[in-house]
This record gives structure tokens, sequence and C-alpha cells, in this order.
């Protein structure tokens, strides 16, 4: 009997996107934490208009694509791996997330994209895509997603890390996604 492929899901900013303002996390999570002494197990999912278009304007950050597609897309063309885009950006997003689809996969090398359209949490969304796809890796640039989705599956999470999380392990902790596909064509 053959062996199933390497099933494989990517989030899209910060990991097939370039995002410079993704830095900013550990800063943010410090200030909810002591400052707002909010809770740490949630993000924030704008609600009126105005944050709507905030958020929006927030997202152009996503600047262009990373480096290492060209590998990645070489790697799962020869090697039948099952790829997905999971992205937590919410429903009012789905029209730039289309757009980057057509931009970044033309030629149909991920087999499906997922988008947060129901605007759920996005480590709930994204824990409920691993297990409704039975994924082998998932890849996260997002180190609070990463540490909240951790104890409730066995599937990798790969993380992208950045200068300001260098010193919080991660035994999947990787600069980038040249590195990821390295480690990925281990995995075979």
């Amino acid at each position: 009997m053959p062996k199933r492929p390497l099933r494989v899901g990517f989030d899209l900013d910060g990991v097939l996107l370039y995002n410079p303002a993704r830095i900013t996390r550990p800063l943010v999570a410090f200030f909810k934490k002591y400052f707002l002494k909010k809770r740490t197990n949630s993000f924030y999912i704008p609600k009126s208009k105005l944050e709507k278009k905030m958020w929006s304007i927030f997202h152009l950050s996503s600047l262009f694509p990373t480096t290492g597609q060209k590998q990645l897309k070489e790697f799962i063309k020869k090697n039948g791996i099952e790829a997905y885009i999971i992205t937590a950006r919410y429903g009012f997003l789905e029209d730039d997330f289309k757009k980057w689809v057509k931009r970044i996969d033309p030629d149909h090398v991920f087999k499906e994209y997922y988008q947060n359209v129901d605007n759920r949490q996005p480590h709930l969304f994204k824990k409920q895509m691993i297990d409704k796809l039975g994924l082998d890796v998932f890849v996260e640039d997002n180190w609070d997603i990463v540490r909240m989705i951790k104890p409730k599956t066995k599937t990798k999470l790969f993380w992208i890390t950045n200068i300001l999380d260098r010193n919080v392990y991660h035994e999947y902790k990787y600069t980038g996604l040249e590195q990821v596909v390295k480690k990925l064509k281990e995995l075979l």
C-alpha cells in the first residue's frame, strides 16, 4: 500500500508573505499582559467599520512573497506534498486574501486555501484546520498561536521566529522559509 503524502499547512502573513510588522508580536503581548491586564490567550477581533478599516490598513504590511517560495514550490511538486494555505485573516479581509493567493500561487501548487471567514479566534481556527486536514506539519510565525496549539496536537509546529523572540525555545524554530524547506526535506 502506498504511503500517503506529507501534509503541510502554511500560514500566510509572515510565512508565505514577508511582513516586517510581525516583529511587534512580543511587544504587543507584553503590553496586553502587563498594562492592559488582558488575557493573552485570545486575539482581538475587529467589529466596527473603523476597526475593520484600520485592520485592513495594518495588513498592508504584508509587502511581498517571502524568499524561499521557489524552493518550496519545487519541493512540493517534486515530492507530491499536499500543501495548504491556512490563514487566520478575518472574513472582511477576504478580497485581499484572494488577491494574494492569485499572486503567490498562479500554478495551483497548493492543494487548497482556507481563511478564517467566520472570524473565530485565530488559534482555534488553525487548530481546527490542522485536525480536519490531518496535517503532519503546520508552519506558523506567531509564537502565541504556536504555544496555544502545541499542547493540543501531535502535529509538528514549525515556527518562523523573529529577532525579538530569538530567546524563546521551541524544538522546530526557524528564521525563514528556506530553513523550513530544508527541514521538510529531512522528514521524507
